[in-house]
């Protein structure tokens, strides 16, 4: 089947009405692609930013003369939105051959591996957790997770209890267990979060008795050996009491998802309570462990 598009590049302000008139001319599907270089980092929940300026692609049937759609876009447009309309035309492909493709096996650390579940580990002798790239909320390719990675890889998880505050895929929980953790209570504010971490701990043979997945509010009175929290820099800071008060004395934190920039308000937020070790970097992210003071 050959599937019939059109393209257009937009403000912001103009979205709304650009993707009413797509709507109104039968687009099937549109989305969103950013026309500059202005990445837009995880988002607080409940927002949904938008770039600046979009390239926006709306997917119309077989049927659908692409060239008579564009003349009728256009028409409705502003003459300097008309003007970036182009059309085109794609084909039917085994997408989820295509998109395999792109996936390879994803070295953390010496010992730890992320490996999709459709290929084989590179290193069978190796702590391999299995996760399928591409899927939401984390799998080990962003700076922030990555550098979680190549930090608990490095630690002696045997017997600890941990919790991974902001667990969104499971990611880092499943690396602890895998990595000789006793048990982990991994939580998120997204039920999307905790269902996307519940699929990976089956995929990775992890029972629920190991990690228990919850909401915060539903986790009751915890404390643990060691707290992740890889999420943003604002929420960090103002969680300072609270995350602290989830460590044991003499426990340990590591904090991420943080931009270099924002490196002393997150010292100054947990100082009080952490005696903090120096920062690590990957490319304009840091993440920062620290030790629990015992007063």
């Amino acid at each position: 089947m050959t599937w019939q598009q059109l393209h257009l590049t937009c403000q912001s302000a103009d979205l709304e009405q650009v993707e009413a008139l797509l709507m109104e001319l039968g687009a099937l599907s549109i989305s969103l692609g950013d026309a500059g270089d202005n990445p837009i980092y995880e988002p607080m929940p409940g927002d949904s930013p938008v770039w600046h300026e979009s390239i926006v692609s709306a997917t119309f049937g077989e049927d659908c003369d692409a060239e008579q759609l564009a003349q009728m876009l256009m028409a409705g447009l502003p003459a300097a939105l008309a003007q970036t309309v182009t059309s085109g035309s794609f084909k039917d492909r085994d997408w989820q051959q295509a998109y395999r493709q792109h996936f390879k096996p994803l070295q953390c650390a010496s010992n730890l591996w992320i490996v999709p579940s459709w290929l084989e580990p590179p290193d069978p002798s190796a702590t391999n957790l299995r996760l399928d790239p591409g899927l939401a909320f984390g799998t080990g390719s962003h700076p922030t997770t990555a550098l979680c990675l190549a930090w608990l890889a490095e630690q002696e998880l045997r017997d600890l209890e941990l919790i991974d505050y902001g667990c969104g895929s499971g990611i880092l929980a499943i690396a602890g267990i895998l990595l000789g953790a006793k048990r982990v209570l991994a939580l998120d504010i997204d039920e999307q979060a905790l269902s996307a971490c519940r699929a990976n701990m089956a995929m990775n043979s992890i029972s629920r008795q190991r990690i228990r997945v919850c909401l915060p509010q539903d986790a009751g009175k915890n404390t643990a050996d060691l707290l992740i929290a890889n999420i943003l820099a604002g929420p960090l800071v103002d969680l300072a009491p609270r995350l602290a008060g989830m460590v044991r004395p003499g426990g340990k934190i590591l904090l991420s998802g943080i931009l270099n920039s924002q490196l002393n308000e997150i010292q100054s937020a947990y100082e009080t309570f952490f005696a903090m070790d120096p920062a690590r970097e990957r490319e304009e992210w840091i993440c920062i462990g620290g030790s629990r003071r015992s007063s």
